[in-house]
């Protein structure tokens, strides 16, 4: 693992991102780190692409602000977008 930025995030190498046998994106999920307020509810809906990191701000697994969403995971990716109380998520 690599610290993205110097900042001490830990980054997962592009091999191990996502799960094997991931199919191809659909969609991109972009997050705009800085409207994001930290409620947490994209994390909540979307556990395989994002996790909390230790200030309650949403990390994406493995990539940066624009996350691979396949087709397994759009409609859930859609209601966080829809559900995002500062509009920090959008789909690509």
């Amino acid at each position: 693992m690599s610290a993205r930025l110097g900042l001490g995030i830990p980054t997962a190498p592009a091999t191990q991102a996502r799960p094997a046998g991931a199919g191809a994106s659909a969609a991109t999920l972009h997050v705009d780190w800085t409207a994001c307020a930290a409620r947490g509810l994209c994390a909540e809906l979307l556990s395989n692409l994002l996790e909390l990191d230790e200030w309650g701000y949403p990390r994406a697994l493995g990539y940066g602000s624009d996350i691979p969403v396949g087709a397994a995971e759009l409609a859930d990716a859609r209601v966080a977008v829809a559900l995002c109380p500062r509009q920090a998520l959008s789909l690509r």
